[in-house]
């Protein structure tokens, strides 16, 4: 089957090709109900601009959107750290934005980039996908990172996350632990349903019988706190704690350290990513290699534009599992 054109858009939505054009890049002298028409005429016939014959009719702006649900923390700093190393390099900067978890900010944050940059880098784990494919724009290249597809639409980079959390859970049993409580991370977002899957999917294999035991968190230290106290206060039993995010387990650390209690050999404590922080304090970690995340996530936008990659593959990277004095003594590091 031969791909669409941009003339069968136009034919498609009964506008002149100059029209469509101008829709699809996100200009606005297109009236509304014409550009709803062109848009809905090429998510209709798949039709993706080729980058190189975008090239020849725009100016390229040599910049790249780069929309993230949030910019505060080490896991983001990370990120963006990477992204900004590979642009720089070849000649690129980055417009950043953020939306932290509601989605019409995101929507919002998506649409405000048209016309704007070369092409989007967009992290939305909490995204619904069909929200998500409508609020890119189908003549702006875009890669997905850590986000839910219904079917494969945008190349992607995707953090095996059931694989990480099954990592984690396997060391904790073979060090011993019988009582393990996972720290969740916040409802709708794709990587905390995932670490959970994998969680209790390894309970259930490694541990026959015993009932997984699942505390609400939000991926902030706060969270790690909150169940830190609950233990303290004889709420929950555990010998272990893996937490869905390195920031949550750090505040847990904290307090149950505070509180006196004997790490690892009391309750063995593990997180997910290895933020710098996580390496200073010396938790297990599950690593993710953010800054190598975000560097990837740029070359493969930058070699789509430059017309060196084709197809919506989807990238899976398996993370790696650090022991740390959390969890694992001197011999076992």
């Amino acid at each position: 089957m031969t791909e669409a054109t941009i003339r069968d858009v136009a034919a498609r939505a009964r506008v002149s090709v100059a029209s469509v054009s101008r829709a699809l890049n996100g200009l606005n002298n297109v009236r509304g109900d014409t550009r709803d028409r062109i848009l809905a005429a090429a998510e209709e016939l798949g039709y993706v601009p080729h980058a190189g014959a975008r090239s020849l009719s725009l100016a390229r702006a040599h910049s790249i959107g780069v929309v993230l649900p949030d910019l505060h923390g080490e896991f983001f700093s990370e990120c963006v750290r990477g992204m900004d190393r590979e642009a720089s390099r070849r000649g690129y900067l980055l417009l950043l934005s953020n939306m932290h978890d509601e989605s019409d900010r995101a929507m919002k944050a998506l649409r405000a980039m048209r016309g704007r940059v070369d092409g989007l880098l967009v992290m939305a784990p909490h995204v619904a996908p069909e929200l998500l494919k409508e609020a890119l724009s189908p003549a702006l290249p875009a890669v997905l990172i850590n986000c839910r597809q219904a079917t494969p639409t945008r190349p992607s980079l995707r953090i095996d996350n059931h694989a990480g959390a099954e990592a984690v859970v396997r060391h904790l049993v073979a060090s011993g632990r019988k009582r393990i409580v996972h720290l969740a991370g916040p409802e709708g977002n794709v990587d905390a349903r995932e670490r959970a899957e994998g969680y209790c999917r390894s309970l259930e294999a490694l541990l026959p019988g015993t009932a997984p035991v699942i505390l609400p968190g939000d991926f902030n230290e706060s969270a790690g706190d909150a169940a830190a106290r609950r233990i303290l206060a004889g709420e929950i039993a555990c010998d272990a704690v893996f937490a869905a995010n390195d920031m949550m387990a750090l505040g847990c650390l904290h307090r149950l350290r505070e509180a006196g209690i004997a790490i690892p050999e009391t309750i063995a404590i593990a997180g997910f990513d290895d933020v710098p922080l996580a390496r200073y304090l010396g938790l297990t970690t599950v690593q993710v290699r953010i800054a190598e995340l975000g560097t990837r996530a740029v070359a493969r936008l930058l070699d789509q534009l430059e017309g060196k990659m084709q197809g919506n593959e989807e990238v899976l990277l398996t993370p790696e599992l650090v022991l740390r004095g959390t969890t694992a003594t001197n011999s076992q590091i």
